[in-house]
C-alpha cells in the first residue's frame, strides 16, 4: 500500500507541474509565441473537461449499478458534436460577432442585452453547478480515504475536501484572472487542462489493459466474466436511456464550463471540424474498458466495495503501486480540470451581471465617473471564484457526500439544460422574446429545484418527508416524484420531462403573449442571421457624448493601452490624427463590442447608453426586422454607403478648413513673435555695443554690458538654430548617427540637461528603463528634454509631478510624460505639434514656440511618433519608437 504521506507528496508535485505548465503558455502567449496552441488538437484536448470525476470514476460505478446506461453520458456528446454540428457553428458565430462572455451574456445579448435575464441565468448556472463542483471534491476525497486506510493521520474527508477546494481555489484565481478581457484567451489553462487531458486518458487505459491482461486471462476471458455476470442482465429502459443521453447532450452545450472551453476559448471557428470526430474518438477511448473495470471488480473485490473506486482498488489490490498512482492523477486531473474552468466561467458571469450592474447603480453616475472598473471587476471574480468553491463543498458537507458520482452528476446536468430551451429558441426563433425566456427559466428552475435539487440532500433538510410522500400542502398531484399523478417513471426522467416541458411551454406562451422591443428585434435578426450577415453598426444614434469622455471610461474598463489602440484605430479609419474619433453609430458599437468582452453585452450597453444618450432603431434596422426585400436592402446599404462617404468627405473638408484658419491665425502670431524674438536681442546688441564705445565708460561696466551682447547673442543663435533645425528635419536633410544605446542612459541625460528638479518632480521606473534602442540619441535627447522642459513652464499644480513611463512590445518602445496639470484645452489638441502653434500665451514660456514641432520632425525622421494622448489627468505625450 502507498503512503499517504507519498501520495500527497506526488500530489503536490504533479501540482507544481500543472502550475508550470500554466506559466510558460502565459509566457508564451505575452510573447506571441503561443500560435500552436491555438490549434485544433488543443482545442479538442480541452474539451476533456466534459470528462470529470464522474466519467473517470463514476462511469465503472455507473456501470456496476446499471448496466450499458453508462454509455448515454458518452453518447450525448457525440450527438451534439455530430448531429448539431451547426448549432456549435452557429454559436461560435455569434459569439465573436457580439462579443459573447459566457452562456448568461448569449441568452442576455439575444434578449435585448437584459442584465435582469442575465443575471437570473447566472444564479441558474450557479446553482446548477454546485452539485457538480461537490461530486469533484467527494471523488477527491474518496480516492485519497483509499489510500489513507489503515494509516494514523490527520486528514479526515472533511479536511481534504476543505483543503482541495482552497488548493483550486488559488490556482483559478491566479491563471484565471491575469486577463480581464475574457476573448483574451486563458492559454496558461487551457494548456493546464490539455495536459491533464493527456493524464487521465492515458491512466485510464493503462489501468484498463492491466485488468484486462493482468488480472483477468485477456480479451476472452473478460467477454466470458461479462456474459456471468450480472450487467448482461441490465434491461435497458428506453425512456431512461433517451432521458439521460439527452440531458448529457443539452449538458454539454449549456454547461458553463464547456461553453467557456467550446465557445469563448475557440479561436478559429474551423477547430470544431476536428472536434466533430477527434472528441467522439477520445470519449471512444475513455469508454473502451469501463466494462471490463466494472465486472472484474464485481469478480475479485470484496463484496460491498464501492464500485466508484475500482479504478483505484484494482491496482492496489494486485499491489501495482506505481498504477494506482498513476490512476489517482487522473482522477485528480479529471476533478481540478472542471473544477478550474466552471469557476472561471462562472465567475465571469457573476462579475458581468450581479456585481458590475449593481456596483453601478450604486454608484448612481455609473461609468462617468471617476473609478476603476477594471479593478472592481478583477476583485469581483477573486471573490467570486471562492465564493463558487465554498458554495462546493457546502453542499458536499449537507448532503453527506454519500451519494453515487453518477446521480450527482445527474442532477447538475438536469439543472444546467433549463437553459436549453431559452438558448435554442433565441438563436432559432425571431419571435421570442424576453418576457418568455425569463417565464421559462423560472419555470424550469422551480419545477427542477422541487423535483430533483431539493430532495438531493435528503429528507428533513431542505424539504419534509411530508412534502416527499403526500405533496405540496399535502396535494398528491404535487408530490416532487410524482406530478400531475403521473407515476411509474424514473426519478430522474420524471424530472428532466416535467421540468423542460413545462419551461418550454412557459417560453413560447410568455413570448407569443408579450411584444419585443424594438433593440429585441434587432438583436434577433443579428442571431438569426449570423450567418448572411456581416456585423453592422445597429442601435446606437449619435449623441451629444465627448470621445475624450468615452475614453476615459474604456481605459478605466479595459486598461489605458488596449483603450488607446482601439481608439487610435478608429480615428484612423475614419481619416483623422489621434486618439479621438467621431462618436458615430459604428465607433459606439465597435466600442460596446469591445467593452463586451471585459464587463459582458449587457453590462457594456447599459454603461454606454448611460454616456452615449441611449440607443435606436434606426430605419435600416426596422427594415432588417420585418424581413424586406434583398432588393431593398441592398438599394438601402448602397444609399448609407455612399451617404457615409460623402459625410467622411464633408468632415474632412470641415476639419482641414478649421486647421488651414487656425494655421493662418498662428502663423501671423508666430511671425510678430519671431519679429519680435529677432528685435529684441539685436536691440539689446545695437544698443550696448554704441554704450561701449563711449570713451567715457567705466573699465567696470565694460565686462558687464559685454556678457549682456554675449547673453543676447546666444539668445538670438538658439532662435536661429531652431529656425534652421526645423527647415532641415522638414526637407528631409539631417544626417541621423544611428546606433544603439540603453534608454535609460539617453532620459537620464535629458533629465539632467533639463534642470527642471526645482520646478517639478520626475518619477520613473528605473526598472523598465533598461532597453537596448537603435536611435540617434542626441536627437532623442533633445526631444526629451523639451518635453520635460514643457511639463515644468505649463503645469499648474500644486505640486508639479511628471511621470516617464516606459512599455514595450516585440517591435516598438512607448515613452508616456504625463504631468498632473490642467492638460492641454481639446481645442488646441490638434495645433501644438504645428510649427506656428501655440497653446498658450507666448510670454509665459518664452521662445518661439518651435519645441513640440521639432520633436515632431525629429520623432518621425528616427521612425516614429509623437502623440498627444487626451483622457488623461494632465497633459500627456507618448513617443513610440521602433526597435530597429
Amino acid at each position: 500500500m502507498l503512503s499517504l504521506d507519498l501520495l500527497i507528496f506526488v500530489s503536490l508535485i504533479y501540482v507544481a507541474f500543472l502550475f508550470g505548465v500554466a506559466f510558460w503558455a502565459e509566457r508564451a502567449s505575452d510573447a506571441g509565441r503561443g500560435g500552436w496552441m491555438r490549434t485544433p488538437l488543443i482545442y479538442t484536448l480541452s474539451l476533456s473537461i466534459y470528462c470529470t470525476a464522474w466519467t473517470f470514476y463514476g462511469a465503472v460505478g455507473f456501470a456496476a449499478r446499471s448496466g450499458l446506461e453508462f454509455l448515454t453520458i458518452y453518447l450525448g456528446p457525440t450527438v451534439v458534436l455530430i448531429g448539431w454540428w451547426l448549432i456549435l457553428r452557429r454559436l461560435v458565430r455569434i459569439a465573436r460577432a457580439e462579443r459573447i462572455t459566457s452562456i448568461a451574456d448569449l441568452v442576455s445579448s439575444r434578449f435585448g442585452k437584459n442584465a435582469l435575464l442575465g443575471g437570473f441565468v447566472t444564479v441558474m448556472a450557479v446553482v446548477g453547478t454546485t452539485p457538480y463542483i461537490a461530486l469533484q471534491l467527494q471523488s477527491v476525497t474518496l480516492s485519497i480515504s483509499v489510500f489513507a486506510k489503515g494509516t494514523q493521520n490527520i486528514l479526515s474527508s472533511t479536511n481534504i475536501a476543505l483543503w482541495t477546494a482552497a488548493g483550486l481555489a488559488v490556482f483559478t484565481i491566479v491563471f484565471g484572472t491575469r486577463n480581464l478581457d475574457v476573448n483574451e484567451r486563458h492559454s496558461g489553462v487551457v494548456m493546464a487542462i490539455a495536459v491533464e487531458a493527456i493524464v487521465k486518458l492515458l491512466a485510464l487505459l493503462a489501468v484498463g489493459v492491466f485488468v484486462v491482461w493482468g488480472l483477468a486471462g485477456g480479451a476472452g476471458d473478460v467477454l466470458a466474466r461479462i456474459d456471468a455476470s450480472p450487467i448482461s442482465q441490465w434491461e435497458v429502459s428506453t425512456g431512461r436511456w433517451i432521458g439521460v443521453t439527452f440531458l448529457s447532450a443539452a449538458a454539454f452545450l449549456c454547461l458553463p464550463r464547456m461553453f467557456q472551453v467550446m465557445v469563448v476559448e475557440n479561436s478559429e471557428e474551423s477547430h470544431l471540424a476536428t472536434a466533430s470526430w477527434a472528441f467522439p474518438l477520445y470519449l471512444l477511448l475513455m469508454s473502451l474498458f469501463v466494462i471490463p473495470i466494472a465486472v472484474v471488480g464485481l469478480d475479485i473485490l470484496p463484496a460491498g466495495s464501492n464500485p466508484d473506486l475500482f479504478v483505484l482498488t484494482l491496482p492496489l489490490s494486485a499491489e501495482q503501486n506505481g498504477l494506482a498512482m498513476l490512476a489517482f492523477l487522473g482522477g485528480f486531473s479529471s476533478a481540478t480540470s472542471m473544477v478550474i474552468v466552471a469557476a472561471i466561467a462562472l465567475s465571469t458571469m457573476i462579475s458581468n451581471h450581479i456585481v458590475t450592474p449593481i456596483w453601478l447603480r450604486a454608484r448612481g453616475q455609473g461609468a462617468t465617473i471617476s473609478g476603476d472598473v477594471r479593478s472592481v471587476v478583477l476583485t469581483s471574480r477573486r471573490i467570486s471564484i471562492i465564493g463558487i468553491l465554498t458554495l462546493g463543498y457546502l453542499y458536499y458537507r449537507i448532503s453527506g457526500g454519500g451519494a453515487a458520482l453518477a446521480s450527482i452528476g445527474l442532477i447538475s446536468f438536469a439543472g444546467v439544460a433549463q437553459i436549453l430551451p431559452v438558448m435554442l429558441g433565441g438563436i432559432f426563433w425571431q419571435g421570442a422574446t424576453k418576457i418568455g425566456a425569463l417565464a421559462g427559466l423560472i419555470c424550469g428552475l422551480v419545477v427542477w429545484s422541487y423535483t430533483m435539487f431539493l430532495p438531493s440532500f435528503g429528507p428533513e433538510v431542505l424539504i419534509s418527508q411530508e412534502t416527499i410522500d403526500h405533496g405540496l400542502w399535502g396535494l398528491q398531484w404535487l408530490r416532487p416524484t410524482a406530478l400531475f399523478g403521473i407515476q411509474g417513471l424514473d426519478p430522474v426522467v420524471h424530472a428532466v420531462l416535467w421540468s423542460i416541458l413545462l419551461n418550454s411551454f412557459a417560453f413560447v406562451a410568455g413570448s407569443i403573449l408579450s411584444r419585443p422591443s424594438p433593440l429585441e428585434r434587432v438583436q434577433a435578426v443579428q442571431f438569426i442571421s449570423a450567418f448572411d450577415s456581416g456585423p453592422s453598426a445597429r442601435g446606437w444614434q449619435r449623441g451629444a457624448t465627448d470621445a475624450e469622455d468615452l475614453l476615459s471610461m474604456a481605459q478605466r474598463i479595459i486598461g489605458a493601452a488596449q483603450a488607446q489602440n482601439l481608439f487610435r484605430t478608429a480615428a484612423q479609419r475614419q481619416g483623422k490624427q489621434g486618439y479621438l474619433p467621431d462618436p458615430t453609430p459604428q465607433f459606439l458599437e465597435t466600442l460596446e463590442r469591445g467593452l463586451a468582452g471585459s464587463v459582458g453585452a449587457a453590462t457594456a450597453h447599459a454603461m454606454l447608453g448611460q454616456m452615449a444618450g441611449g440607443s435606436s432603431v434606426t430605419v435600416e434596422d426596422l427594415m432588417a426586422v420585418a424581413d424586406e426585400t434583398a432588393q431593398i436592402m441592398e438599394y438601402s446599404n448602397q444609399l448609407e454607403a455612399k451617404s457615409g462617404e460623402l459625410t467622411t468627405t464633408a468632415r474632412k473638408l470641415r476639419d482641414a478648413n478649421d486647421k488651414l484658419t487656425k494655421l493662418s491665425i498662428q502663423k501671423d502670431a508666430f511671425l510678430s513673435q519671431i519679429s519680435h524674438e529677432l528685435r529684441t536681442p539685436m536691440t539689446s546688441i545695437r544698443a550696448f555695443s554704441e554704450i561701449l564705445q563711449d570713451p567715457d565708460l567705466s573699465d567696470g561696466d565694460r565686462p558687464k554690458y559685454a556678457r549682456i551682447i554675449e547673453d543676447e547673442t546666444q539668445r538670438l543663435t538658439r532662435l536661429l538654430d531652431d529656425l534652421l533645425d526645423l527647415s532641415v528635419l522638414e526637407n528631409g536633410q539631417v544626417s541621423l548617427e544611428l546606433r544603439q544605446a540603453r534608454l535609460r542612459d539617453i532620459l537620464d541625460r535629458a533629465e539632467a540637461s533639463a534642470n527642471v528638479e526645482q520646478h517639478i518632480r520626475i518619477r520613473r521606473s528605473a526598472g523598465r528603463e533598461d532597453i537596448s534602442i537603435l536611435t540617434d540619441p542626441d536627437r532623442l535627447t533633445q526631444v526629451f528634454i523639451n518635453l520635460m522642459s514643457n511639463a515644468a513652464k505649463y503645469c499648474e499644480a500644486q505640486r508639479p509631478e511628471l511621470i516617464v513611463s516606459v512599455s514595450e512590445t516585440p517591435a516598438a518602445i512607448t515613452v508616456d510624460f504625463i504631468d498632473n496639470g490642467a492638460g492641454v484645452d481639446k481645442a488646441n489638441q490638434d495645433m501644438i505639434f504645428e510649427k506656428f502653434a501655440r497653446a498658450s500665451d507666448h510670454s509665459k514660456a518664452g521662445g518661439a514656440g518651435l519645441g513640440l514641432a521639432i520633436c515632431r520632425e525629429i520623432v518621425s525622421n528616427l521612425g516614429g511618433q509623437i502623440s498627444y494622448l487626451p483622457g488623461q489627468r494632465g497633459a500627456a505625450f507618448r513617443v513610440s519608437l521602433p526597435r530597429d
